[in-house]
Order: structure tokens, then sequence, then C-alpha cells
């Protein structure tokens, strides 16, 4: 593993900070080149990003730090300690919804035309955050058999692991390539970020089955793959009811 990629001075150049940054920075020049087609003026993208990704990593930050409560709380200072990783996903999902709700509300945007541009990127940005996750040694996966080709020895144990994370890095960047080519023919608003949504819960619920660092809270599930199972059908049955809703209008306006 290479937790810190480079030396300079007293300046350490972590791996993890230096891939969230660069997910970041790909997600927002992307989105930023996109706005336009989807009638978003181009100068409030940067903002709108830097405002999710600060929600984002508050939530995602404090869901781990909630998961690890008794670790935080006798070394309080490791809370701001983001170098070894630390982030939970579906927390920073949660909060940046909501506080990409109250940023479009005051911006004049519409959350579903602001959620389908930022869905394929969002998915791109996970894909070059989990080689972060790689390099960095956590989000480890299950320990793999001998012979195993692509076993990986992690930090935690001198054993040969399955790369969880490159598993989700590769099934991201196929979920990013499927919602670039959906973006471009998408019929109504909110059926990208659904879709994403979707595809997300889906492949982290079965990807789950191979990490080895998430315990298991509820018959053999760990917390994220409960907390797919709730998402997936709840955005299935919005996606249906906008896709009726824009059918209707369809067949009125024929």
């Amino acid at each position: 593993m290479h937790p810190v990629l480079a030396k300079i001075g007293p300046l350490y150049i972590y791996s993890y900070g230096l891939m969230v940054a660069l997910a970041f920075a790909v997600a927002i020049l992307l989105s930023y080149r996109e706005a336009p087609r989807f009638n978003i003026d181009k100068d409030k993208i940067v903002d709108f990003g830097i405002v999710i990704l600060i929600g984002g990593l508050i939530g995602a930050r404090l869901f781990f730090v909630l998961m690890n409560f008794r670790y935080y709380i006798a070394n309080p200072i490791e809370i701001i300690n983001l170098t070894k990783g630390g982030l939970v996903w579906y927390g920073g999902f949660l909060i940046g919804i909501l506080v990409g709700i109250v940023f479009v509300k005051k911006n004049n945007i519409n959350f579903w035309d602001g959620a389908d541009l930022l869905a394929p990127f969002m998915a791109l940005a996970q894909s070059i955050g989990r080689i972060g996750c790689f390099l960095n040694g956590c989000c480890y996966g299950i320990p793999a058999h001998k012979d195993y080709p692509l076993g990986v020895i992690f930090p935690q144990e001198p054993i040969l692991r399955h790369p969880a994370q490159i598993y989700e890095s590769i099934t991201m960047l196929i979920v990013f390539l499927v919602l670039r080519r959906w973006q471009k023919s998408r019929h109504f608003k909110g059926e990208i970020f659904l879709g994403y949504a979707m595809l997300y819960s889906l492949s982290r619920f079965l990807i789950e089955f191979l990490r080895g660092d998430n315990p298991k809270i509820f018959i053999g599930l760990t917390i994220a793959q409960v907390i797919s199972i709730m998402i997936l059908p709840v955005c299935a049955i919005i996606l249906i009811v906008r896709f009726s809703l824009w059918k209707k209008n369809s067949s009125r306006s024929a």
C-alpha cells in the first residue's frame, strides 16, 4: 500500500486525500462543461460543487464517526484526521442531497436538472476515490484463496484479500459510462439521478459481500447493505411515478 505518495520537507502528500481532491476536480470540471445542456448557469456549478463537497464530507465523516463511536470518544482529536480515510459514502450522499436542495432553491435551479447533470460525474468521482482507498489500504476485502490471481496483501493481516476497492472502482467506472450514454437521451427530469442511485445501491449491496472491514449488523448484512435495500425500492418507485407523469404529459401534447 502507498498511503503516503510523497514527502516534501515537512509536507506529506497522502494518496487518499489526493485522489479525493482529484475526483472532486474532475467531477466539477466535467459538470461545468455540460451545465448549459441542463439550463444551468456554468458560473454556479463551482459553488454548487463546493457546497455539496463540504456537506458530503461532513456527512460522510459524521456517519463514520458514529459507526466507530467508542474509538472517537476515546480519541476525539482523530475525528478531524482524514489522512487515513474514514468516510461513509451514504452519509455524504444523504447530507449532500440536503445541502444541494437548499442551494438549488436559493439559486433558482431545478433540483432534478442539477441532479441529472451531476449523477454520472459523481459515479466517476467514486471510481477515482476508490483508488485512493486501495492505495490507503482501507475498505479492504475478505480473505481470498491462496491461488486467487487478484489477491492483495493489505496492512491489516499478512493474508491475501479481495481488492474490494478496485472492484468498486471498476464498477463505478462502468456506471459512469452507462449514465453518460443515458444522459444524452434523457426523456424526463430525474431519471439519470434516480438511475444512478439505483445502480450504485445494487452494486454496493453486492460488493459488500466481499468487503472485510464492515461488521454485519442485521441478518448477516452490513449497514451499507441495509441502506442499499431501503434506497433501491424508494428510487425505483419515484422513477416509475415520474415516468408515468412524463408519459401522460407526452400523450396529452401529442
